[in-house]
């Protein structure tokens, strides 16, 4: 199944835990929830970033993550059809495909030429799988070549579950999601395809890194990996980050303004400062207080 393709090439949607992260002996959990409050005092609901794998038998549920997801009127999250395998199939091939695409080996630095191959051959691929496809996508579909992380320990479906019977709402769904992608220039493609090949696979001990990180809601630490890999390049961060925070944050207003009071739970990247959702909400006027 193609997963969102957010949550795959975001190095801070810390899509991580390959098998060896298992082992993993997590902290007690106090993963990012924030409270957010209307300018004019009325509770307005809550902020929540959320990591898309967790090794099995994590726990991440603190009280104050219960009350929120028993108090919240709404779930809001980036996409919410997560598990319609066959939509997000059709939406990819339908965004990605064009006739006569330049080789994939002539769409990346000399420099990394050996290890596109290695890739290619390790997901068992041919290079004239790509003719068509277009450098976005092939990035996202090497992505899960070199992507070892389990989705169904993600936060974002337990959250989904959480709320089968109640509203669910999406900040983009996913074919805006795969359309940021395929709106990039070809410059900025070509940067993410060769960032993917420059990072390769998460070690375990990587890994298990990030899931301390989240998992100790350690913002700070979690802001600092933003600044490396392909969100280093800022065009991609503009467009895979930033930019889109400043979308959501518009919103999230209109949400409030309506009298809704969600759980807003979205990957740990976007409440990350700067330019993360609390502070973009604060510079609205709203208070937004980190709950301990």
């Amino acid at each position: 199944m193609i997963r969102p393709a957010i949550g795959l090439l975001l190095a801070l949607a810390l899509a991580a835990c390959g098998q060896d992260a298992d082992r993993v002996d997590p902290p007690a959990p106090t993963p990012a929830l924030w409270q957010v409050t209307a300018p004019d005092g009325r509770p307005a609901g809550w902020l929540f970033g959320t990591i898309h794998t967790l090794p099995d038998g994590a726990k991440w549920r603190t009280p104050a993550i219960e009350r929120a997801i028993v108090d919240a009127d709404l779930l809001v999250v980036e996409a919410k059809d997560l598990e319609d395998s066959g939509k997000l199939a059709a939406t990819f091939t339908r965004l990605s495909h064009t006739a006569d695409m330049p080789a994939l080996s002539e769409r990346v630095p000399t420099a990394l030429e050996p290890r596109l191959r290695a890739l290619l051959a390790k997901g068992g691929y041919r290079e004239a799988d790509f003719k068509a496809v277009e450098t976005w996508a092939a990035a996202i579909t090497l992505s899960q070549v070199t992507d070892e992380a389990r989705g169904e320990n993600g936060v974002d479906r337990a959250l989904l579950k959480d709320f089968r019977a109640r509203p669910i709402a999406d900040l983009e769904g996913v074919e805006a999601q795969f359309r940021i992608f395929d709106t990039l220039p070809e410059a900025d493609q070509r940067d993410l395809l060769g960032a993917l090949l420059e990072e390769d696979t998460m070690t375990s001990v990587e890994t298990e890194r990030l899931v301390k990180l989240w998992l100790a809601g350690d913002m700070d630490a979690i802001a600092r990996e933003g600044d490396e890999g392909m969100l280093s390049d800022p065009e991609l961060k503009r467009a895979l980050l930033t930019g889109r925070n400043e979308a959501w944050a518009d919103k999230l207003v209109a949400l409030y303004a309506a009298g809704k009071k969600p759980l807003v739970a979205v990957g740990a990247a976007h409440l990350a400062p700067p330019g993360g959702l609390p502070e973009l909400l604060q510079a609205k006027g709203y208070r937004v207080t980190r709950v301990r």
